[in-house]
């Protein structure tokens, strides 16, 4: 079968960026819920949140602490959840993660994550270190090869709420290889790797990437960022996506998911995704986590 331009332009560079995937009618009540989704998680009232000063999970939020990323869009626990869930099974998403992980068919996607990427709380920048998503910073350059010759078997993307959204930076074709010397050598904060490109998003702009390119997160305290940051997985994946999704607890709610408001034809695919999450889950056991710190 012939590889889309998507697929093509993903296994060339690690990334694709489509322009206004969303229009203004659908981003308003999308950036509304965001918004107030930020507010109940700085207040401390939904606790499934990111903290300033970690990086990766597990994160446990207690008063003073500020927070750079909201968790569990999808959990029928927050009040939103219902806005969420249309978003994340749209066909606006899914019709590219399909495209972008064969072509597959609906009957093969897995539902993963589903979070929110915000300004951190406390009005200070913050910076994630240059890190890829399930390889370890002390991985020789086989062990890299070794996880990077095999497929990624999911789509993970960045959807922008506001425009200006600058935080995510990637190594172009860094998805395909292992890091050169001088990656591997350079600060964890280096703030000029060599070929680095700086992703610009606005408003109903959306970037996928392989979670596996060497890329990090700058996060300026003083510009509001509201970014959809989701991942859907392929069937076939098995173990290999089992910890990058499991470790985020999402099996602790995700029989309770509400998919009453959604049409049939979504309702459908949303139930037959859920259906292989559990599967998945039942299958791995304890997972562990990917990265520390």
């Amino acid at each position: 079968m012939p590889t889309s331009t998507l697929r093509s332009q993903l296994d060339k560079d690690g990334f694709v960026v489509i322009r206004s995937i969303l229009s203004a009618p659908h981003l308003a009540p999308l950036r509304a819920a965001a918004q107030r989704t930020t507010a109940l998680a700085r207040a401390g009232t939904w606790p499934h949140v990111r903290t300033v000063g970690k990086q990766f999970p597990p994160w446990t939020w207690r008063p003073g602490v500020g927070i750079w990323g909201v968790q569990h869009l999808l959990n029928p626990s927050l009040p939103d959840s219902a806005v969420f869930t249309a978003s994340y099974f749209s066909s606006e998403i899914l019709d590219v993660a399909k495209e972008l992980l064969g072509p597959c068919s609906d009957d093969e996607l897995v539902m993963e994550l589903y979070n929110l990427l915000v300004r951190p709380s406390d009005g200070k920048d913050f910076e994630l270190r240059w890190h890829r998503d399930d390889i370890p910073a002390a991985a020789t350059a086989e062990e890299e090869l070794e996880r990077l010759g095999k497929p990624a078997w999911h789509a993970q993307w960045n959807l922008a709420l506001c425009d200006g959204d600058e935080s995510l930076v990637v190594v172009p074709g860094s998805h395909a290889r292992a890091r050169s010397e001088g990656e591997r050598a350079a600060d964890p904060f280096e703030p000029n790797m060599p070929g680095q490109l700086v992703v610009r998003l606005n408003a109903g702009d959306v970037v996928f990437y392989n979670n596996n390119i060497l890329h990090r997160g700058r996060y300026d305290g003083g510009r509001e960022r509201l970014s959809l940051h989701g991942s859907v997985g392929h069937a076939a994946g098995g173990r290999l996506r089992a910890r990058n999704v499991l470790q985020h607890g999402v099996g602790k709610w995700v029989d309770e998911c509400d998919f009453s408001s959604l049409d049939d034809k979504t309702r459908t695919r949303a139930e037959g995704m859920r259906t292989r999450l559990v599967k998945l889950g039942r299958e791995s056991g304890d997972v562990g986590y990917s990265l520390t710190g």
